[in-house]
Order: C-alpha cells, then structure tokens, then sequence
C-alpha cells in the first residue's frame, strides 16, 4: 500500500491548488516545451499524463483538458515556427541547441525528404518535439503544410496522453480500496514495463543516431 500512498500523496498536493491554476500550468508546459524550448527540462507528456490523473479524481474536467492540452500544443509549436522562421541559423547558436547540432541536422535532413510526415511523427518524441516546430520554421516549409501536420499530431497526441493518465488515475483508485499485495505488484510491474520500453526507445534512437 505504500507505493499507492505515495503517489496519491503527490496527486493531493497537486489537487491543493485551485482548478484555473491547474489548467494554467499545464496549458503553459505544454504551450513552452517547443515555444521556450521547455521540452529540454521537462517534456510535455509528464504534465499532460499527471493532469490526466488529476482529472481521474474529479478536480478538472477531462474533456476541457483534453481541448487546453490541444490548443496548447498547437499555439505553442506555431511560435516555435515562427521563431525559427524568423531568426533561423541565430537560433542553432543558442547553447543548449548547439550540444546536439548533430541530432538538429539529421533531423533537418528528415524535414527535406518527408515534410509534414516528419512533423507528425516527431510529436511523439521528446526531443523532436521541442525542436520541431523550430527546425520547420528554418527548413522554409509552408506554414499551412506545417499547420496540418502539427494539428493532426497535437490531437492525437494531446488526447492520447491525456486520457492515458486519466485511465493510469482510474486504475491507481482501484489499487488503493482493494489494496493487497497483489495490486502493488501489479502496479510495480506496470511501472517496470513502462520504464523498459522507455530505455528501449531511447536504445532505438542512439542507434538510428549511430
């Protein structure tokens, strides 16, 4: 039961704050991860998924949320564009950018050859998906094809990640009033398998780099 306890800790301090604030944090992680390049620190998914869980207890709404995450991400990554379409080869100067000009440059490389498929598919990487939108902006790529495919990977992606934490707050519930130490293994293995496919996804992205 400790486990459950701890992050239903966690979820209380955060379920402390008032709704609008709740909704504004997550609206500005979200709308900042490509915008203010926030992604580097913490990437978007985590607030998403944690505000989700905080729905799955009845403290915001899940439906507005999916909409704000959505709107977020959308806004957000159009700045992003517009920042790189403005000051293009001075924003690969920035130092955090600079430690990984290899990975910016295959990934300008892939916007050449794919386009608005390549936007799409690299919502649903962190650290694409800070720089995307960015990296879009200095490739020349016409706003409205960018538009379209970051819509599109916004709600597939703002939706998806939302409702996964608000399922993962749903099954937490359940763990806590039929506690035993069955459920806590379940839960500890859920935990293990996210975390094994999150090294292998990073394995994956290492050796694609290689």
């Amino acid at each position: 039961m400790l486990t459950a306890s701890i992050v239903s800790f966690i979820l209380d301090r955060i379920q402390s704050l008032p709704t609008g604030l709740v909704y504004s944090l997550v609206a500005i992680l979200v709308f900042g991860e490509a915008a203010l390049f926030i992604g580097f620190i913490l990437p978007g998914e985590t607030s998403v998924i944690i505000a989700g869980v905080v729905a799955s207890k009845g403290h915001v709404n899940i439906v507005a949320l999916c909409v704000l995450v959505v709107l977020a991400a959308i806004i957000g990554d159009s700045v992003g564009y517009a920042i790189g379409h403005r000051y293009g080869e001075r924003l690969m100067l920035l130092t955090v950018l600079q430690r990984r000009r290899v990975e910016l440059e295959r990934a300008l490389e892939g916007l050449r050859r794919r386009g608005p498929t390549y936007v799409f598919v690299g919502r649903f990487t962190a650290f694409l998906r800070a720089v995307m939108p960015g990296l879009a902006g200095i490739s020349k790529m016409h706003y409205r094809r960018f538009l379209f495919a970051n819509a599109l990977g916004a709600v597939v992606w703002g939706v998806s990640f939302t409702l996964l934490g608000y399922f993962a707050g749903n099954a937490l519930a359940k763990v806590e009033k039929y506690a035993s130490w069955f459920g806590i293994a379940m839960l500890v293995l859920m935990i293990g398998a996210w975390l094994a496919l999150h090294v292998l996804r990073k394995r994956r992205e290492r050796r694609r780099e290689g």
